[in-house]
Parts: C-alpha cells; structure tokens; sequence
C-alpha cells in the first residue's frame, strides 16, 4: 500500500494550490478518501473527505478547498484557493475502509507567507 502525496510548497496569500495523493495497492473505489492537516503546535485537523458521492470539509476550509478523485488514475486532489496564512500546515492524504485498513501518506507541507 502506497500514498504519494505531492505538491505544496510555498504560496502567496490569496493564491491557490493543488495537491495530488496518487494511491497504490489498495481498491481505491472502496476507499473513503480524506486529506488532514497538522499546523505548527496545534493537532490534526481533517480537512475535508470523499466517499462514494458524498463529499465533507471542514469549517475553516468550507468553500475555499475542494476534494476530488480521479478513479482512472487513482488519485485524490485537494484543490485550495483564496489561502491564507491560518492554512499553512503538514498536510497528509488518508484512505479508509475500516478501522483496520486505514493509510496515511507521509505529509506534504504548505506554507503560506502574508
């Protein structure tokens, strides 16, 4: 089993950013798909999830962040517009099916400068 987060980096307030989590070794569909987030100091903050047709964000991202997957290449996208400083984090990909087969990436950063 294998999440290969990629993108992230540094960005401006107010611009957006994409980041990708190509996943492998698992049947994908059967996932629910989720991207959280670890701020320096603070604790993990799921930000938003996929399931089958039904999508979830947190309050702080609600209208600003957008998840979505791509079946064909299996890979979940985590598009993040308008950011602000308060985004700035590690941000990790999760795959879940049950409390057993449950992955994690190894976490990408992002840091938004003021």
């Amino acid at each position: 089993v294998q999440l290969q987060a990629s993108g992230g980096g540094l960005v401006q307030a107010g611009e957006s950013t994409r980041l990708s989590c190509a996943a492998s070794g698992f049947r994908f569909s059967s996932f629910a798909m989720s991207w959280l987030r670890q701020a320096p100091g603070k604790g993990l903050e799921r930000v938003a999830a996929i399931g089958v047709g039904r999508t979830n964000y947190g309050k702080s991202v609600a209208g600003r962040f957008t998840i979505y997957r791509d079946g064909s290449n299996n890979t979940v996208h985590l598009q993040m517009d308008s950011l602000e400083p308060e985004d700035t984090a590690v941000y990790y990909c999760n795959a879940r099916r049950d409390y057993i087969r449950d992955y994690w990436g190894q976490g990408t950063l992002v840091t938004v400068s003021s």
